[in-house]
């Protein structure tokens, strides 16, 4: 009986021990939580995608708290999130002009021809590690659809063996561009309807052999601009969207029609994302 009393009394000393010492560590290293964090987290749609430039939802509500990110810092969860985020932190989510993504390439199976028939694993970049050219074009689309299988709205498609976009459901999220091996993806602004359909940085002739819509880079679209919003580097020509003011010129002026003109009504800026 007395090792029954003296085992307990042991194990009680040391429970009140170790429950202080507890205790006193809590207390210690004790680090306040923002509740703020938690609120804004529950706002985020929960992707952890990274198109934010944060390592998932959790990263990017503490970056907002912290007032390192702003509060339309979430592409994919659109205005109403920005807007939700805003009256948490007391912050207005200015509008911006949203951004779509944009395949920079027109060689669908008209323009250009492919050199054999893939068989393999229906994938882009499996096709590139595979060293095979599939297409005349080595800048061109594969047509695999790699794109297309990571976009979380459906908003990509093949057609005529080139990845177009539905700017409808984009959200920007921008694992496209991620994706694509060619770096044929980027994010436009969806007002700004001049883009050049093409990434083939050769010259003109070597182009023309592979592809009868790729730009030629023969500067007629540059020097028909007054605002410097095209340029032609590396035989390419790049739209600069922050002068361009949708004139139409460099696409009225193009030989090979790589350049979409601008639509009527230019998009209006929505609510920021």
């Amino acid at each position: 009986m007395e090792i029954i009393l003296i085992t307990t009394a042991v194990i009680t000393v040391i429970g009140v021990i170790v429950g202080a010492g507890l205790v006193f560590t809590g207390k210690k290293f004790h680090v306040e939580v923002d509740e703020r964090e938690a609120a804004v987290r529950e706002c985020l749609p929960g992707n952890n995608c990274g198109a934010c430039g944060y390592a998932g939802c959790d990263a990017a509500a503490a970056a907002i708290v912290a007032e390192e990110a702003p509060v339309n810092v979430c592409p994919v969860g659109g205005a109403a999130v920005a807007e939700r985020i805003g009256g948490i932190m007391g912050a207005n989510a200015e509008a911006r002009e949203r951004k779509a993504a944009f395949v920079r390439c027109k060689g669908t199976c008209e323009v250009t021809k492919n050199q054999g028939e893939y068989i393999g694993i229906r994938d882009c970049r499996a096709a590139v590690l595979s060293g095979m050219n599939l297409a005349d074009c080595d800048y061109g689309c594969i047509g695999l659809g790699s794109c297309v299988s990571v976009c979380p709205q459906n908003a990509i498609s093949i057609v005529d063996g080139v990845a177009v976009v539905n700017e409808s459901l984009c959200v920007e999220c921008g694992l496209c561009v991620k994706t694509c091996p060619k770096g044929l993806i980027e994010l436009v602004p969806v007002g700004k309807r001049v883009r050049v359909q093409c990434s083939n940085r050769d010259k003109g002739p070597q182009v023309k052999k592979v592809c009868s819509a790729g730009c030629l880079g023969c500067s007629l679209c540059s020097r028909q601009c007054a605002y410097d919003a095209i340029i032609v580097e590396n035989n390419l020509a790049h739209v600069n969207y922050a002068n361009c003011t949708l004139c139409g010129k460099c696409a009225e002026k193009c030989p090979v029609k790589v350049i979409l003109p601008p639509v009527q009504e230019p998009a209006e800026e929505i609510p920021a994302q």
